[in-house]
């Protein structure tokens, strides 16, 4: 009896001693973590927007009900937001250029209330690289403007400068639904194409981006489209959102013949983190399990939970609204059915990151970034809103990347990006 008590002592030493030690190491892991976060500059490359949360009373200088502004940036340290400049697609005619246009000078104007005359000195408007560093320097936060889906252009070439002087620096050339510039991803579904890639007028557009120094935005367009953008492009390009797709098969993503593409051409691909974008079998699963109680709180809050495919249908305002009511049935569900998400897990930093290692082992730590999609459907479990950018950055540690890798996944490669996409503008 003796020897057996003793056995079991020693086991109970041994177990004390390893769960003293993984605690220290969880711990060392943490305030590296922590230290490094600091030290880094955080760039997240697509923020969606609504107009109706940058006016005199309600602006993101408060906690709002959205997933970025500047009170959840300074909480979960993180120091640089592209503003988005959105505009769904809608009839190539000249109606429908106006009402985009529109749109989207209301948005340009909004951002610049926000920066130069809300919130100076909370937050400034940055051009180049050497902006985002002096501004991160000043202690205040950055924001950046990209415009996704050049729709709002129109006919008028012209405005390609005109978005260039009003702060943009990458723009897609199509969003969900062929533009006149450039077939969609969306085209996949039915395999009808507008271009077979990007047309003439496209190509022209293309050209006066790398005229000016506006980045070119490979996210929503097709992929032959996104091939002809590499093969014409005199800069590198961006994936503003986008992941891997070998990992999560779906239109947005890209495959590994895109990314082999980007790394030749010395661009960079900013991975989301949209759940169903990073593993869709798992977000159909926990959405599947969900639906009954999702279903319940969307009729209390008068809404109809809708496809991708039906979202993408609606107004530029309807969409605007249907992203803030989905959000909060998303975080009211989460309180509710906690049992649910136990078996059946949202997708989580962990899988995101997955896409970051599977896409830094195929093409090298120099081509991979970091993007959220936030208030535009992104947002996971870990990372749902700016103030927990932090976690981000943990899970990197934890998988062994060191403080220089963690900097270029931030943000340096975008900056490195930018600077020579203005170079060659220059």
């Amino acid at each position: 009896m003796k020897t057996k008590t003793s056995f079991l002592v020693s086991v109970l030493f041994i177990l004390n001693i390893l769960s003293v030690q993984a605690q220290m190491h969880d711990d060392k892991i943490l305030k590296t973590a922590m230290r490094i976060h600091e030290a880094v500059i955080t760039i997240d490359t697509h923020d969606d927007i609504n107009v109706k949360n940058f006016t005199k009373e309600k602006n993101y200088t408060q906690d709002l009900n959205t997933q970025v502004n500047i009170p959840k940036m300074q909480k979960g340290g993180l120091d640089v937001s592209w503003l988005i400049v959105y505009t769904g697609q809608s009839s190539l005619d000249s109606e429908g250029y106006k009402r985009a246009y529109q749109n989207a000078m209301d948005k340009f104007e909004a951002i610049h209330r926000l920066t130069e005359e809300y919130a100076p000195n909370q937050i400034e408007l940055a051009l180049t690289s050497a902006d985002v560093k002096r501004i991160h320097a000043s202690g205040k936060k950055v924001a950046m403007i990209g415009v996704e889906n050049a729709y709002p252009i129109g006919t008028d070439i012209s405005n390609v400068k005109k978005f260039y002087d009003l702060g943009a620096r990458y723009m897609s050339l199509a969003h969900n639904g062929h533009s006149q510039f450039s077939d969609s991803h969306t085209g996949e579904k039915d395999s009808i194409w507008l271009h077979n890639g990007i047309s003439e007028f496209g190509k022209q557009v293309l050209a006066e981006m790398n005229r000016y120094g506006i980045m070119v935005d490979v996210s929503h367009p097709s992929k032959e489209a996104i091939k002809q953008m590499i093969q014409l492009s005199k800069a590198p390009v961006i994936a503003s959102h986008s992941s891997a797709r070998a990992l999560c098969d779906v239109s947005r993503n890209l495959d590994d013949e895109l990314l082999l593409m980007m790394k030749e051409n010395g661009g960079v691909i900013q991975t989301v983190a949209l759940d169903s974008y990073v593993n869709k079998e798992k977000t159909k699963a926990n959405r599947d399990a969900n639906k009954e109680l999702y279903n319940s709180i969307a009729k209390d809050l008068n809404v109809i939970i809708l496809s991708w495919e039906e979202v993408g249908k609606l107004s530029e305002k309807d969409q605007e609204t249907y992203f803030e009511n989905y959000q909060k049935i998303k975080e009211i569900a989460e309180t509710k059915n906690q049992k649910i998400n136990e078996k059946y897990p949202l997708v989580n930093v962990s899988d995101f990151v997955n896409h970051i290692d599977y896409m830094v082992k195929l093409i090298g730590i120099d081509h991979v970034g970091i993007s959220s999609d936030f208030d535009g459907g992104g947002g996971i479990e870990g990372w749902k809103d700016a103030s927990e950018t932090f976690n981000v950055t943990l899970e990197l540690v934890k998988r062994g990347y060191t403080k220089k890798e963690i900097a270029k996944l931030w943000g340096l490669n975008l900056l490195r990006v930018l600077d020579e996409v203005q170079q060659i503008a220059e």
